[in-house]
């Protein structure tokens, strides 16, 4: 982590992509990591989550059907700026191990198993960051550093999967 609590290499979960195109609470936060990141990856299962996330904004009533439209085309036009970790069966059998010590749903073990891959394959401290406060918890056992470092507060307690 740089002096400032920006991540230098951040490996982003889809709930913090999310935050870089809809204004919700950490957005700032998310928006201004990502501009004094050196590198930002996420795994490649990160895609089909994030425009799902955007389609349930409209069903939900918190977007209009255009603005979801172009979010998506933001999206899809920032997707090659990040590194993002293949899904192989190693890297699969490593979530489902992960997935079981700290009782992880399947993706997020899948962004856990794919944020250690991407440290050991660049021999540098990676920082995981995501709103999901169990990959956030789970994050911080295996020695990866959540993003943000303040999450709980950050959520005022509220219970966020």
């Amino acid at each position: 982590m740089a002096a400032i609590g920006i991540p230098r290499q951040a490996s982003r979960h889809s709930s913090a992509i999310v935050k870089q195109y809809v204004v919700e609470t950490g957005s700032a936060e998310v928006r201004q990591a990502v501009a004094e990141s050196e590198i930002n990856g996420t795994s490649v299962i990160s895609h089909a989550e994030v425009i799902a996330t955007f389609r349930k904004t409209v069903r939900a009533g918190v977007l209009r059907e255009e603005e979801a439209v172009k979010l998506r085309r933001s999206f899809d036009r920032g997707w090659p700026d990040l590194v993002r970790t293949r899904v192989t069966e190693r890297l699969i059998r490593h979530a489902s191990t992960l997935a079981w010590t700290f009782g992880l749903r399947g993706y997020d073990a899948v962004h856990l198993a794919s944020a250690a891959a991407w440290r050991q394959a660049l021999g540098r401290d990676v920082t995981v960051a995501s709103f999901d406060k169990a990959l956030w918890m789970a994050a911080r056992k295996i020695a990866l550093a959540p993003f943000p470092a303040d999450l709980p507060t950050l959520l005022g307690g509220a219970r966020k999967r």
